[in-house]
């Protein structure tokens, strides 16, 4: 019986793939991709900000969540790519877009859509597990995709990471604490995704972020995600040389979240 909201989750995913693979096939998707245009340069677009030292904002698109419900204003319509517009214009670096369905209200459409409107690298933020969901972030436009260590073994991470190379696609690794940090060093991909929300509580500490980033190999790019809620924050992380962010809900909740964005950077303009 599943226990926890993670449990609920990848269980809801396993049915996902099954339904998805009686669609299409793994070839039949491989052929689809052929054709697509290359991905951009999600990883390079965050280095190349880091080392100027600016803040490399990952912007989210995110309807709601499991703990919070809608984010969004519910008064407002939602339009991802309008959302994504928003926050190129405002100084984003990359987009992240949830395509989750049934517990944060996404769609793997959204990706298409942004990526349609927008130059930026689009991020497909899911719980991936299977490499067939892989090869579908290509086809829906994704240019990297999250692997999330809370829900994988190493075998699996390092398959997926594999899989995503052979496409073409970056990939950012999240971890929660110290024993998947650990693990994490075993995937090449230079970004690395520090989570600030405890996964049992859902209370989100910037200090997750300081204490893990001190273990974290030197090669890696430290990306600091979730409770990142003003200027003040972003100083923070910054004053601890970590200039990689991925937010979503602080900008969400507001009615224009692309103008959050650019109050946020605009508080550490010249900083």
């Amino acid at each position: 019986m599943a226990d926890t909201i993670l449990d609920r989750i990848m269980a809801r995913k396993r049915e996902e793939v099954a339904a998805a693979r009686r669609r299409i096939t793994e070839s039949g998707l491989l052929a689809e991709c052929r054709g697509a245009a290359p991905t951009r340069g999600f990883a390079a677009a965050l280095q190349e900000k880091v080392a100027a030292r600016q803040p490399a904002v990952i912007a989210e698109v995110k309807l709601g969540s499991p703990s919070r419900g809608r984010i969004h204003p519910p008064e407002l319509p939602f339009d991802p790519a309008t959302i994504a517009e928003g926050y190129a214009r405002q100084g984003a670096c990359c987009i992240s877009c949830l395509t989750d369905r049934d517990f944060f209200f996404g769609d793997g459409a959204y990706v298409a859509r942004i990526r349609e409107r927008i130059d930026l690298p689009v991020l497909r933020k899911d719980f991936l597990y299977d490499p067939y969901q892989v090869l579908e972030s290509r086809f829906l436009g994704a240019d990297a995709i999250l692997l999330i260590m809370a829900v994988l073994e190493l075998p699996q991470a390092l398959e997926l990471e594999e899989a995503a190379r052979e496409l073409g696609l970056d990939v950012l690794v999240e971890v929660h604490d110290e024993a998947e940090l650990e693990r994490a060093h075993r995937l090449r991909t230079p970004l690395l995704g520090i989570n600030n929300r405890n996964l049992k509580s859902f209370v989100t500490d910037l200090e997750t972020t300081f204490r893990l980033s001190r273990m974290a190999e030197t090669t890696r790019l430290v990306v600091s995600e979730s409770g990142i809620r003003d200027a003040n924050d972003l100083r923070r992380l910054m004053d601890q040389g970590i200039h990689a962010v991925l937010i979503g809900e602080s900008f969400m909740k507001e009615s224009d979240p692309g103008a959050a964005l650019g109050r946020m950077l605009e508080g550490v303009a010249n900083y």
